[in-house]
């Protein structure tokens, strides 16, 4: 018995799978270009085993708990830290036991699936988990976790990981990608520069951080051209540790181009503590043309990660923190919201904007038309609630006819959890290749293309988009 079907993903008619499996034999094993992802750059800086089965599966992924807490599972009992340091499970095995009684509530997601090729590809797993099999589960998992093979660095190797970027605060001392560096492994974890808490006027301690961000630069950021030069200070500093791309987790897309003296008195209004909700996200527009411009002199790709309505239970933020399971997409603007960066900086060849979306209503309506005609604009692959194969697939549906494969950028993992990322990467290149099988059944893409295009999703675009 096997978790997984060798052919899964692929098309229903026999001539379109079997060109689906071929293609896909010549891009299983590139190697993973992770360019965008959530990995503690300790775990490679440590090298340290994983604590437990639990800790490794459960209570730090979000996609885990958040189906879990839909069942009526508290997030307490799953070992998901309070905020307040308060009592929670801190027995792996229970934990191990309560996630194995309740496996069945994902079927048919695409977090089953990733957890399944974990189990089989990595632990080698041939019976499904389920309350019987639990303890075999973790026994199996914990004695593994207890040896090199399954140490950090072991894993990175094993899973052909060619570079991985982790996400990083602006105020991140960057401690830990020293220690790689230190180190000497040969290993390639880079940074990528992550501004929200100093540019967000909406974010807790918004004015300290401002500050904080002044002290690190030597640069006054209570005025407007000290706080953007500090912004390139840190973006510098973050270069040197291998950083290629910012990254802005915003609300909306909106984007502005204010006048020099309209900005720097909007950004005093915000250090005040004074800004409305919209003169808050005009202040994050804003910055997002401001960072382009900033990308324009120091080559970093800008990202940016709309659309979620974060943090939608206030008695869960409260108890537990930001981000735990309760981000919500929402509807997202993109024609009307780019309008401002895209007139400032769009047409230049030097500059890399990659957009993601949680709408995909806007694939075919917008997104593909902006990136279809905007030399700067790329799009990001299927995020976060479509980062599976129904979201992939229709995400090459509503966007290939008019941006084409060169206006997207292959895929992004987005993970926090580590044994994922083959499996995400897999299940990317399976449905990729399904999808060019499917366009030369029906004459609309020559075969020998088909291999070139299924190579670059798999690998060269993700490595040129983000210059890595």
């Amino acid at each position: 018995m096997t978790l997984l079907d060798k052919d899964r993903l692929f098309p229903i008619e026999s001539g379109a799978r079997g060109l689906a499996s071929a293609l896909y034999d010549t891009v299983a094993d590139l190697p993973i270009i992770s360019p965008h992802g959530h990995t503690d750059p300790a775990w490679y800086a440590t090298d340290d085993a994983f604590p437990d089965p639990a800790q490794l599966f459960v209570t730090p992924d979000h996609y885990v708990f958040r189906m879990l807490c839909s069942q009526g599972i508290a997030l307490t009992d799953l070992g998901v830290p309070r905020a307040d340091g308060g009592p929670v499970e801190t027995d792996g095995r229970k934990i191990w036991h309560l996630f194995a009684q309740n496996y069945h509530v994902f079927r048919g997601t695409p977090s089953r699936m990733w957890l399944d090729h974990a189990f089989e590809t990595v632990f080698g797993f041939d019976v499904p988990l389920s309350a019987t099999t639990a303890d075999d589960y973790y026994d199996r998992i914990d004695a593994a976790l207890a040896t090199p093979a399954f140490r950090p660095r072991a894993l990175y190797e094993r899973f052909n990981i060619e570079v991985i970027s982790t996400t990083d605060g602006a105020l991140d001392d960057l401690f830990w990608h020293q220690q790689i560096r230190d180190s000497g492994w040969q290993g390639r974890v880079v940074p990528a520069y992550r501004p929200d808490a100093v540019v967000d006027p909406e974010f807790p301690g918004f004015a300290q951080n401002v500050a904080l961000l002044g002290e690190m630069t030597g640069e006054d950021t209570a005025t407007w051209a000290g706080y953007l030069t500090a912004h390139r200070i840190r973006r510098a500093f973050f270069k040197s540790y291998g950083c290629t791309s910012s990254d802005h987790g915003h609300a909306t897309a909106r984007t502005e181009d204010m006048a020099p003296d309209q900005a720097a008195q909007l950004f005093a209004h915000a250090l005040r503590g004074a800004c409305s909700a919209d003169e808050a996200d005009a202040f994050r527009g804003q910055m997002l043309t401001e960072m382009a411009r900033m990308s324009l002199d120091d080559g970093l790709v800008l990202q940016i990660h709309p659309g979620s309505r974060r943090n939608h239970s206030n008695t869960v933020q409260a108890m537990f923190g930001r981000d735990k399971g309760f981000d919500i997409p929402g509807r997202t603007d993109y024609v009307t919201a780019l309008r401002p960066l895209l007139n400032a900086v769009g047409m230049d060849t030097r500059l890399s904007v990659i957009v993601f979306t949680l709408d995909e209503s806007s694939y075919a309506r917008e997104l593909a038309p902006l990136a279809g005609v905007y030399p700067a604009l790329k799009l990001g692959p299927a995020w976060w609630f479509h980062d599976s194969p129904e979201g992939m697939r229709r995400f090459r549906e509503m966007t290939t006819e008019t941006a084409g494969f060169y206006n997207t950028v292959g895929f992004n993992d987005d993970t926090r959890a580590y044994l994922s990322i083959p499996a995400r990467h897999d299940v990317a290149r399976r449905v990729d290749c399904a999808f060019l099988a499917t366009l030369v059944r029906t004459g609309r893409l020559a075969e020998g293309d088909a291999y070139e295009v299924a190579h670059d999703l798999a690998y060269r675009l993700a490595k040129q988009a983000y210059r890595l």
